[in-house]
């Protein structure tokens, strides 16, 4: 336990159940990765490094236990939450027709997945009420939505570095900024001690060939392009990822994870004059 950064403390912030709030992630469940450590994990190839708090993890799996008693399915009460969209690079509540299922209703000629125009009433924006360990600057937003994220004509190449790995990628960094190299993570691994991660332990595959490596990009372009309209790369710098089967909490629909952190007025100008060039 640690006093939050607005000066709030055990004293004044009591401990609950269920979904924690501001407070108490500051006071009881404190960062436990900087904004470079955790891009790196996003980059190292295992997404599996991305973690909650120990005791917020506990948390967790005890509301999760109690909302699939009452449920049957986390993926139930998502269903139901505001749906936020994206106008012009702003959060914005919307409204959705939904059917008898409560599942939104698809448009005529929408593609079977994830595409960077998709009618935005079949996503719902919102911040994780569980998110993994990340510090205050850093927004964690969860994208759901009830088509499939992949398109369904993976190269057979790829296929299965992506059912293992997952996707993921960055953007509004700078070009004299990029995302940390994998080789980095050894130096990150010590903010891992509480999980005992190693680097031997690490499940993700060696980089491919060119072709594979274009084909990886390809296959999470549309989300790319998704964020990028969504969170204005001159105001904010993301990292964005799609769990792999195996790592997913929530495997019955469909979401993307996204790390964002607003820029200070001077990166805003260092982008400016980037883009003017």
């Amino acid at each position: 336990m640690t006093a939050g950064i607005d000066g709030s403390s055990p004293h004044t912030v009591p401990l609950g159940e269920g979904s924690p709030t501001r407070e108490e992630l500051l006071v009881y469940y404190p960062a436990k990765f900087t904004w470079e450590q955790l891009k790196t994990f996003v980059n190292s190839g295992d997404l599996g490094l991305l973690k909650r708090d120990k005791k917020l993890q506990q948390r967790y799996m005890r509301w999760a236990k109690e909302i699939k008693a009452e449920y049957k399915s986390i993926a139930s009460p998502r269903l139901s939450s505001p749906v936020v969209t994206a106008k012009d690079g702003d959060l914005d509540s919307g409204k959705v027709i939904l059917l008898d299922s409560g599942l939104p209703l698809i448009p005529p000629g929408t593609k079977p997945y994830f595409t960077a125009d998709i009618p935005l009433q079949l996503v719902s924006i919102i911040m994780n009420d569980w998110p993994y360990s990340v510090p205050p600057s850093i927004e964690h937003y969860l994208i759901w939505t009830v088509l499939p994220i992949l398109p369904p004509d993976i190269p057979s190449i790829i296929k299965p570095r992506i059912l293992q790995d997952g996707i993921w990628g960055f953007t509004g960094h700078g070009a004299n900024l990029l995302p940390p190299s994998p080789s980095l993570l050894p130096a990150s691994l010590p903010a891992l001690s509480d999980w005992g991660i190693t680097e031997a332990a690490l499940i993700r595959s060696p980089r491919g060939t060119e072709e594979e490596e274009a084909a990886v990009r390809e296959a999470g372009l549309e989300v790319h392009k998704f964020i990028i309209t969504t969170w204005k790369e001159r105001e904010w710098e993301t990292a964005w990822f799609v769990n792999p089967p195996r790592l997913q909490s929530v495997p019955s629909l469909a979401h993307i994870h996204v790390f964002a952190r607003y820029k200070s007025p001077e990166e805003r100008d260092i982008w400016d004059a980037e883009t003017l060039r």
